[in-house]
């Protein structure tokens, strides 16, 4: 199988089979990313923690994971996608045994960051393989494919880990996440083929030349700002939603487990909706569709607010439109971000992740710290904030996107 994965191979992979795996080694991390949410009173509890200190256990998964996928693109261009997969996967492993273990709030902070750094080598790389094999059309359709099927863990995880939580502490929601990484390293060590066709040694020189490179193509950065400032708007979201649920509404955590999948239900028909139209529709009109229906969401939020007629139940109904914008805008802002120097596809998916991941971690942290100091009055109001920050520069970029498709050609068909 392996010889047939050229970048512009006519003959493709086994398709379900394909994304089957591709979901599998891209779902630890948001897997992990979500699951113990309901669970945080129970961790602050546990660990005589504030909800500022619990929550750095999620700011640093998302540092560690953005600075991480600035080296792991890069290798796997030189190495190969399946090695760094699969040496990801194990090191997903160890952590989620290390976050079991864990006696302190630091020790399972540094945890969930080991955790994260091997997670975040199947989410990065995800991305690049799929542009491996497919033109860059066809890639937005596939990623669509991909996040879909990857979402459906981050969907049933909140419920599941609320249910966890309730029976069996804080840590069932770690057990489940150790079996689930030890599946997925045993999946890819046997299945998962080496894709990369353009191997090449690269030395931190030739890293950074890559990432000059990519850095003066506008596009890129317009696209990798389509696709943040989408994110942002889920990681506000992701910061704040736990805590305002449990503090202003009063929910429990297995009540805020199945909330939380409202999110990701949007997320999956997003992605659907991508797999079956964006080749035919085409990147930019799908960024803008993304954009425009997260920041509808986000105005739903604010209507309730200002009427105050905001319950528990009609907080997280707004949400399931940032998932399905995000299903419908990301995969293509991804595709177009990795299209424009195909050869540098792994460098362009670890730079994206970081951007994507690094304002994750600004973004809820900032959230989190906002609702515990009770600025902006507490409450929803911080995490509303920060998303109209977000919604407002995402806008922005879906007009820099189509006045760049006007001008640019892109790197593939030059």
């Amino acid at each position: 199988m392996a010889s047939d994965l050229t970048a512009h191979t006519t003959r493709e992979p086994k398709r379900i089979a394909f994304v089957v795996m591709l979901m599998g080694i891209s779902t630890l991390s948001p897997f992990a990313m979500n699951i113990y949410l309901p669970s945080v009173d129970g961790m602050m509890s546990a660990f005589s923690a504030t909800a500022a200190e619990i929550q750095l256990t999620l700011a640093f998964y998302f540092i560690a994971i953005a600075g991480a996928q600035i080296f792991l693109g890069p290798i796997s261009d030189q190495f190969g996608r399946r090695p760094v997969v699969v040496a990801g996967m194990v090191l997903f492993v160890i952590g989620s045994v290390l976050c079991l273990m864990a006696p302190t709030v630091e020790a399972l902070i540094a945890a969930r960051i080991v955790q994260a750094i091997g997670g975040g080598a199947g989410l990065v790389l995800a991305r690049a393989i799929v542009r491996d094999v497919y033109g860059r059309d066809k890639a937005a359709s596939m990623i669509g494919y991909v996040a879909m099927g990857m979402a459906v863990a981050p969907t049933i995880g909140p419920a599941i880990g609320g249910f966890l939580d309730a029976h069996y502490g804080w840590r069932g929601g770690f057990v489940l996440m150790l079996i689930f990484g030890i599946g997925v390293t045993i999946c890819a060590w046997l299945f998962l083929p080496e894709t990369n066709q353009h191997k090449k040694a690269v030395s931190l020189k030739q890293i950074g030349q890559g990432y000059a490179d990519l850095f003066k193509v506008k596009m890129f950065w317009v696209y990798c700002g389509a696709s943040t400032f989408m994110a942002w708007l889920y990681f506000a979201y992701l910061g704040g939603a736990p805590f305002v649920a449990a503090g202003v509404f009063n929910m429990a955590p297995a009540e805020i487990g199945l909330y939380l999948m409202v999110v990701s239900i949007g997320y999956i028909i997003g992605n659907f909706i991508t797999g079956r139209i964006a080749a035919r529709v085409g990147i930019a009109r799908m960024i803008a569709l993304g954009v425009i229906t997260g920041v509808f969401g986000v105005s739903l939020l604010v209507l309730g607010t200002l009427t105050d007629s905001l319950t528990g139940s009609l907080f997280f109904l707004p949400m399931f439109f940032i998932g399905l914008g995000n299903g419908l805008g990301i995969p293509s802002a991804i595709s177009g971000a990795v299209s424009i120097r195909p050869d540098l596809a792994g460098t362009a998916s670890g730079m994206l992740s970081f951007l994507q991941v690094g304002a994750g971690a600004l973004v809820s942290s900032a959230v989190a710290y906002m609702f515990s100091a009770d600025i902006a009055g507490g409450g929803e109001m911080p995490m509303i904030l920060v998303m109209v920050v977000g919604g407002v520069f995402g806008l922005a970029c879906v007009l820099a996107v189509f006045l760049g498709e006007r001008q640019d050609t892109p790197y593939e068909d030059r």
